[in-house]
């Protein structure tokens, strides 16, 4: 019984359920970054670069021919897949950028939110008139 505690213990603790949630949200949160870059931004980019699709690019490391879908070439046989590669890069950028203005300003949150500097303790009357002394004793 001694682990199923340490099991629960461990489960309800704020930094695990904070863990999961936000395994949950980065997930849903990462298909609306694909879905904007795969329906918005690569067919944009697609039409400035003269109407091509780049997820369909791709190498054929067979000998096969280039004029298949990609689905159908890597079905025939390896291929390198380069136009892919090259969106999810682009959706891991975007993604990654979204994040660091994210953490940015939950940076500036805390920072505002902090209390002020406290001003330093004052000085014990004993330590001022020690210093007033030794300062006396100088000057002479």
């Amino acid at each position: 019984m001694g682990m199923m505690q340490e099991f629960k213990e461990f489960a309800v603790k704020g930094n695990v359920v904070d863990l999961a949630v936000a395994v949950i949200i980065g997930g849903a949160f990462g298909k609306i970054v694909d879905s904007m870059v795969k329906d918005i931004i690569m067919p944009l980019v697609g039409k400035i670069f003269g109407g091509l699709d780049f997820s369909s690019y791709y190498i054929p490391l067979n000998g096969q021919a280039t004029g298949l879908p990609l689905a159908e070439a890597q079905a025939a046989g390896a291929v390198l897949a380069y136009g892919n590669f090259i969106t999810i890069l682009l959706n891991f950028l975007i993604l990654a950028f979204i994040i660091f203005q994210m953490v940015r300003l939950i940076n500036k949150a805390k920072r505002a939110e902090a209390p002020a500097a406290e001003e330093p303790a004052p000085t014990p009357e004993d330590v001022v008139l020690l210093r007033e002394i030794r300062d006396a004793l100088k000057n002479k």
